[in-house]
């Protein structure tokens, strides 16, 4: 287990799913963390059930004003920060053609204008600790997949800034890196199989079997993310961790 005895955390989209998994990874490798969400009493029972060290907070990505004041209290709080994970993320499950413009700007304002803001406000506190900063893309981001337009493009646009945000903050010190997890066993993926089966022509564990040998866990994330976030990886900046199963790196 990686060793984060000590780190100072704030994670995003943390009331459930693979956020949730990544709070509580970081709790148990010894990190104190803020879990933030839009959704406030989700986020706070699950802080509650990590227990000390562990607080809760209603955030909304969007808002630039909202990400700033909550860096900046989860700073005052701990007396600094070392780790941010952008992790909050929505999804469009439908061909492009089918996109309603209105979702098409709520899904880039979640998945990408989020992560800017959680790079952007998180860097005089980062700069002071020579910390970290964790961006949640996908496989998504590497290519296409259909239904997943908007979502391919989002995740792509992460892989983008994290790379410019690594170039532009190694001289604070301040590591940048993505992680692209494949599909993993969360709700949003269950909202996606009908739609994957109608277009596949095959059951969806059937597929998952298939490319990528199985359905990835939250835990197989959160792992990914520790050690991320560990000293040990100190040599790690401006790239993506694919954690997929084999799925990107198969032609069949």
């Amino acid at each position: 287990m990686s060793d984060l005895q000590g780190k100072r955390a704030w994670v995003t989209g943390a009331a459930q799913g693979i956020g949730r998994a990544i709070a509580a990874r970081l709790h148990a490798g010894g990190a104190q963390v803020v879990l933030t969400d839009v959704n406030g009493p989700g986020v706070a029972a699950t802080a509650a059930r990590l227990g000390d060290g562990a607080f809760g907070e209603q955030v909304d990505v969007t808002s630039p004003t909202a990400v700033e004041a909550s860096l900046a209290a989860a700073a005052e709080r701990f007396g600094g920060l070392d780790l941010v994970v952008n992790n909050a993320g929505i999804e469009i499950g439908k061909p492009l053609v089918e996109h309603e413009t209105d979702e098409l700007r709520l899904l880039l304002d979640v998945n990408v204008v989020g992560v800017f803001h959680g790079i952007k406000y998180a860097t005089a506190h980062l700069a002071q600790t020579q910390g970290v900063i964790i961006n949640m893309s996908s496989v998504a981001g590497l290519g296409g997949a259909p239904l997943l337009g908007a979502y391919c493009g989002s995740k792509a646009a992460v892989l983008r800034l994290t790379e410019v945000a690594a170039i532009e903050l190694r001289a604070v010190g301040i590591r940048v890196v993505a992680v692209c997890p494949a599909f993993v066993d969360t709700p949003m993926v269950d909202r996606l199989i009908p739609g994957f089966e109608a277009v596949a022509g095959a059951p969806f564990g059937d597929l998952a079997a298939m490319k990528q040998t199985r359905l990835g866990t939250v835990e197989d994330v959160a792992e990914a993310v520790a050690f991320l976030a560990a000293d040990e990886s100190s040599w790690s900046t401006g790239g993506a961790l694919v954690i997929d199963g084999g799925l990107t790196g198969s032609l069949l």
